[in-house]
Protein backbone atom coordinates (compact mmCIF):
# COMPACT_ATOMS: atom_id res chain seq x y z
CA UNK A 1 0.00 0.00 0.00
CA UNK A 2 1.08 3.46 -0.43
CA UNK A 3 0.01 7.04 0.74
CA UNK A 4 0.96 10.45 0.21
CA UNK A 5 -0.64 13.93 0.92
CA UNK A 6 -2.39 15.86 -1.95
CA UNK A 7 -4.03 18.76 -2.01
CA UNK A 8 -3.87 18.40 1.68
CA UNK A 9 -5.40 14.91 1.44
CA UNK A 10 -3.83 12.20 2.30
CA UNK A 11 -4.30 9.72 -0.12
CA UNK A 12 -4.15 5.94 -0.85
CA UNK A 13 -3.03 5.05 -4.35
CA UNK A 14 -1.58 2.29 -6.04
CA UNK A 15 0.91 3.21 -9.23
CA UNK A 16 1.21 -0.44 -11.23
CA UNK A 17 4.29 -1.06 -13.52
CA UNK A 18 5.99 2.57 -13.56
CA UNK A 19 8.56 1.78 -16.24
CA UNK A 20 5.55 1.61 -18.85
CA UNK A 21 5.55 4.01 -20.90
CA UNK A 22 2.28 5.34 -22.07
CA UNK A 23 0.02 5.70 -18.03
CA UNK A 24 -3.53 5.36 -17.53
CA UNK A 25 -4.90 6.40 -14.45
CA UNK A 26 -7.87 4.67 -13.10
CA UNK A 27 -10.83 6.75 -11.19
CA UNK A 28 -13.66 4.61 -9.40
CA UNK A 29 -17.07 5.09 -8.51
CA UNK A 30 -19.26 6.71 -5.19
CA UNK A 31 -19.10 4.15 -2.42
CA UNK A 32 -16.16 2.07 -3.59
CA UNK A 33 -12.39 1.87 -3.36
CA UNK A 34 -9.61 1.31 -5.93
CA UNK A 35 -10.01 -2.20 -5.29
CA UNK A 36 -13.05 -2.37 -8.44
CA UNK A 37 -10.09 -1.81 -10.97
CA UNK A 38 -8.24 -5.13 -10.07
CA UNK A 39 -9.22 -7.35 -12.91
CA UNK A 40 -9.23 -4.60 -15.75
CA UNK A 41 -4.98 -3.82 -14.56
CA UNK A 42 -4.38 -7.75 -14.20
CA UNK A 43 -5.59 -7.54 -18.29
CA UNK A 44 -3.68 -4.20 -19.28
CA UNK A 45 -0.72 -5.04 -21.50
CA UNK A 46 3.11 -4.92 -20.76
CA UNK A 47 3.49 -0.95 -21.85
CA UNK A 48 0.46 0.16 -20.10
CA UNK A 49 1.24 1.30 -16.12
CA UNK A 50 -2.11 1.39 -14.06
CA UNK A 51 -2.47 4.58 -11.27
CA UNK A 52 -5.26 4.31 -9.55
CA UNK A 53 -6.24 5.53 -6.12
CA UNK A 54 -9.14 6.17 -3.47
CA UNK A 55 -11.05 9.20 -3.52
CA UNK A 56 -11.27 11.47 -0.68
CA UNK A 57 -13.93 10.06 1.88
CA UNK A 58 -13.62 6.35 0.46
CA UNK A 59 -11.17 3.40 1.32
CA UNK A 60 -8.03 4.30 2.89
CA UNK A 61 -8.07 7.78 1.96
CA UNK A 62 -8.78 10.59 4.34
CA UNK A 63 -12.98 11.47 4.61
CA UNK A 64 -13.05 15.02 5.69
CA UNK A 65 -16.02 16.42 6.47
CA UNK A 66 -18.10 17.21 3.30
CA UNK A 67 -19.69 18.57 1.48
CA UNK A 68 -16.82 18.20 -1.17
CA UNK A 69 -17.01 20.15 -4.53
CA UNK A 70 -15.85 18.57 -7.96
CA UNK A 71 -13.03 20.74 -7.71
CA UNK A 72 -11.40 19.41 -4.63
CA UNK A 73 -11.41 16.00 -5.93
CA UNK A 74 -10.02 17.29 -9.27
CA UNK A 75 -7.59 18.89 -7.07
CA UNK A 76 -6.52 15.79 -5.55
CA UNK A 77 -5.76 14.08 -9.00
CA UNK A 78 -3.62 16.44 -10.68
CA UNK A 79 -1.43 16.80 -7.21
CA UNK A 80 -1.74 13.44 -7.02
CA UNK A 81 -0.90 12.64 -10.86
CA UNK A 82 2.32 15.43 -10.77
CA UNK A 83 3.47 14.31 -7.56
CA UNK A 84 4.07 10.67 -9.70
CA UNK A 85 5.17 12.81 -12.38
CA UNK A 86 2.51 11.45 -14.76
CA UNK A 87 1.40 13.64 -17.76
CA UNK A 88 -0.63 12.88 -21.15
CA UNK A 89 -2.63 10.00 -19.45
CA UNK A 90 -5.46 8.33 -20.70
CA UNK A 91 -8.00 8.93 -18.04
CA UNK A 92 -10.09 6.08 -17.38
CA UNK A 93 -13.31 7.36 -14.93
CA UNK A 94 -16.62 5.42 -13.47
CA UNK A 95 -19.62 7.30 -12.88
CA UNK A 96 -18.56 10.20 -10.42
CA UNK A 97 -14.70 9.25 -11.58
CA UNK A 98 -16.14 9.74 -15.32
CA UNK A 99 -17.57 13.51 -13.94
CA UNK A 100 -14.13 13.63 -12.17
CA UNK A 101 -12.08 12.54 -15.69
CA UNK A 102 -14.32 14.94 -17.76
CA UNK A 103 -13.33 18.08 -15.03
CA UNK A 104 -9.15 17.26 -15.35
CA UNK A 105 -9.52 17.04 -18.91
CA UNK A 106 -11.27 20.53 -19.02
CA UNK A 107 -9.21 22.43 -16.74
CA UNK A 108 -5.52 20.48 -17.39
CA UNK A 109 -5.09 18.71 -20.84
CA UNK A 110 -1.50 18.45 -20.16
CA UNK A 111 -2.51 15.96 -17.45
CA UNK A 112 -5.37 14.41 -19.89
CA UNK A 113 -4.87 13.37 -23.02
CA UNK A 114 -7.48 10.67 -24.18
CA UNK A 115 -10.41 9.72 -21.70
CA UNK A 116 -12.81 6.55 -21.57
CA UNK A 117 -15.76 7.57 -19.82
CA UNK A 118 -17.38 5.00 -18.01
CA UNK A 119 -21.62 4.50 -17.31
CA UNK A 120 -21.09 8.28 -16.17
CA UNK A 121 -22.82 11.49 -17.98
CA UNK A 122 -22.37 15.41 -17.58
CA UNK A 123 -24.91 15.70 -15.16
CA UNK A 124 -25.73 12.41 -12.97
CA UNK A 125 -29.59 12.46 -11.56
CA UNK A 126 -31.36 16.00 -10.38
CA UNK A 127 -30.35 17.85 -7.15
CA UNK A 128 -33.39 16.85 -5.36
CA UNK A 129 -31.99 13.48 -5.56
CA UNK A 130 -28.86 13.71 -4.00
CA UNK A 131 -30.70 15.75 -1.33
CA UNK A 132 -33.14 12.94 -0.57
CA UNK A 133 -30.24 10.48 -0.49
CA UNK A 134 -28.25 12.53 1.56
CA UNK A 135 -31.50 12.51 4.31
CA UNK A 136 -32.05 8.86 4.20
CA UNK A 137 -28.17 8.29 4.78
CA UNK A 138 -28.43 10.48 8.05
CA UNK A 139 -31.37 8.95 9.01
CA UNK A 140 -30.59 5.40 8.52
CA UNK A 141 -27.29 5.05 7.44
CA UNK A 142 -25.60 3.61 4.27
CA UNK A 143 -26.98 0.45 5.05
CA UNK A 144 -30.83 1.45 4.66
CA UNK A 145 -30.24 2.59 0.69
CA UNK A 146 -27.54 -0.45 0.02
CA UNK A 147 -29.99 -2.93 -1.42
CA UNK A 148 -31.71 -0.30 -3.98
CA UNK A 149 -27.46 0.68 -4.87
CA UNK A 150 -26.69 -3.00 -5.55
CA UNK A 151 -29.50 -3.46 -8.29
CA UNK A 152 -28.20 -0.80 -10.22
CA UNK A 153 -24.80 -1.38 -9.91
CA UNK A 154 -25.05 -5.18 -11.16
CA UNK A 155 -26.75 -6.82 -13.40
CA UNK A 156 -29.90 -9.39 -12.54
CA UNK A 157 -27.41 -12.38 -14.04
CA UNK A 158 -24.74 -11.75 -11.30
CA UNK A 159 -27.31 -10.65 -8.09
CA UNK A 160 -28.57 -13.81 -8.87
CA UNK A 161 -25.32 -16.27 -9.72
CA UNK A 162 -22.48 -14.57 -7.51
CA UNK A 163 -24.12 -14.44 -4.27
CA UNK A 164 -20.71 -14.24 -2.07
CA UNK A 165 -19.34 -11.60 -4.53
CA UNK A 166 -22.98 -9.29 -3.85
CA UNK A 167 -22.21 -9.82 -0.57
CA UNK A 168 -18.70 -8.74 -0.64
CA UNK A 169 -19.30 -5.30 -2.88
CA UNK A 170 -22.66 -4.67 -0.27
CA UNK A 171 -19.64 -4.98 2.77
CA UNK A 172 -17.67 -2.66 0.77
CA UNK A 173 -20.82 -0.34 0.02
CA UNK A 174 -21.88 -0.27 3.72
CA UNK A 175 -18.31 0.27 4.76
CA UNK A 176 -17.43 2.94 3.30
CA UNK A 177 -17.40 6.18 5.67
CA UNK A 178 -20.61 8.35 5.71
CA UNK A 179 -19.08 11.93 6.01
CA UNK A 180 -17.06 10.72 2.89
CA UNK A 181 -19.88 9.13 1.32
CA UNK A 182 -22.32 11.96 1.46
CA UNK A 183 -19.48 14.47 0.68
CA UNK A 184 -19.45 12.90 -2.97
CA UNK A 185 -23.12 12.85 -2.95
CA UNK A 186 -22.52 16.51 -2.52
CA UNK A 187 -20.88 16.45 -5.61
CA UNK A 188 -22.88 14.92 -8.02
CA UNK A 189 -25.83 16.99 -6.92
CA UNK A 190 -23.75 20.07 -7.10
CA UNK A 191 -21.53 19.54 -10.76
CA UNK A 192 -23.05 19.87 -14.02
CA UNK A 193 -20.28 19.89 -17.10
CA UNK A 194 -22.62 20.02 -19.54
CA UNK A 195 -21.02 23.02 -21.39
CA UNK A 196 -17.19 21.93 -20.29
CA UNK A 197 -17.36 18.26 -21.87
CA UNK A 198 -19.07 19.87 -25.02
CA UNK A 199 -15.89 21.65 -25.31
CA UNK A 200 -13.35 18.92 -24.44
CA UNK A 201 -10.86 18.26 -27.34
CA UNK A 202 -9.38 15.05 -26.50
CA UNK A 203 -10.10 11.51 -28.21
CA UNK A 204 -13.16 9.96 -25.77
CA UNK A 205 -14.41 6.80 -25.48
CA UNK A 206 -17.68 6.37 -23.95
CA UNK A 207 -18.94 3.07 -22.34
CA UNK A 208 -21.81 1.86 -20.24
CA UNK A 209 -23.27 -1.22 -19.00
CA UNK A 210 -26.30 -2.76 -20.98
CA UNK A 211 -28.32 -3.35 -17.65
CA UNK A 212 -26.44 0.22 -15.81
CA UNK A 213 -29.65 1.43 -13.49
CA UNK A 214 -28.19 4.30 -12.42
CA UNK A 215 -26.16 6.22 -15.72
CA UNK A 216 -28.39 3.96 -18.22
CA UNK A 217 -27.33 3.71 -21.78
CA UNK A 218 -29.18 6.68 -23.25
CA UNK A 219 -28.09 8.83 -20.62
CA UNK A 220 -24.24 7.94 -21.81
CA UNK A 221 -25.14 8.52 -25.55
CA UNK A 222 -25.92 11.87 -24.69
CA UNK A 223 -22.41 12.62 -22.70
CA UNK A 224 -20.83 11.51 -25.90
CA UNK A 225 -23.19 12.97 -28.17
CA UNK A 226 -21.55 16.56 -26.38
CA UNK A 227 -17.77 14.85 -27.26
CA UNK A 228 -16.97 15.73 -30.69
CA UNK A 229 -15.30 12.60 -32.06
CA UNK A 230 -16.50 10.64 -29.14
CA UNK A 231 -17.27 6.96 -29.66
CA UNK A 232 -19.89 5.07 -27.69
CA UNK A 233 -20.52 1.21 -26.65
CA UNK A 234 -22.38 -0.79 -24.11
CA UNK A 235 -21.07 -3.64 -22.26
CA UNK A 236 -23.26 -7.02 -22.67
CA UNK A 237 -24.34 -8.51 -19.29
CA UNK A 238 -22.89 -5.83 -17.36
CA UNK A 239 -24.89 -3.05 -14.62
CA UNK A 240 -23.34 0.10 -13.54
CA UNK A 241 -20.11 -1.33 -12.65
CA UNK A 242 -18.38 -3.48 -15.62
CA UNK A 243 -15.16 -3.41 -14.69
CA UNK A 244 -16.37 -5.86 -11.99
CA UNK A 245 -18.40 -7.77 -14.04
CA UNK A 246 -16.94 -7.67 -17.66
CA UNK A 247 -13.24 -6.68 -16.61
CA UNK A 248 -12.25 -8.79 -19.84
CA UNK A 249 -14.57 -6.70 -21.97
CA UNK A 250 -13.24 -2.92 -20.52
CA UNK A 251 -9.64 -4.37 -20.50
CA UNK A 252 -9.89 -4.97 -23.95
CA UNK A 253 -11.15 -1.75 -24.54
CA UNK A 254 -8.65 0.10 -22.72
CA UNK A 255 -5.59 -1.86 -24.38
CA UNK A 256 -7.13 -0.65 -27.78
CA UNK A 257 -8.07 2.88 -27.16
CA UNK A 258 -5.00 3.10 -25.53
CA UNK A 259 -2.54 2.40 -28.82
CA UNK A 260 -5.89 4.63 -30.94
CA UNK A 261 -5.43 7.65 -29.04
CA UNK A 262 -1.86 7.85 -29.47
CA UNK A 263 -1.95 7.98 -32.64
CA UNK A 264 -5.06 10.39 -33.20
Amino acid sequence: MAFGRFNQQILHFRDDNTGAARPIVFIHALGTDLSIWDQVVARLERHLRGLRYDLRGHGLSDAPLGPYSIQDHIGDLAALMEARRIRDALVVGLSVGGLIAQGLAAQRPDLASALILCDTAHRIGTAEMWSARIDAIRKGGIAAIADAILERWFSKRFRDGAPAELAGYRNMLVRAPVEGYIGTCATLRDTDLTETTRRLKQPALCLVGAEDGATPPDLVRSMSALIKGASFEIVPEAGHLPCIERPDFVAARINAFAKESVSA
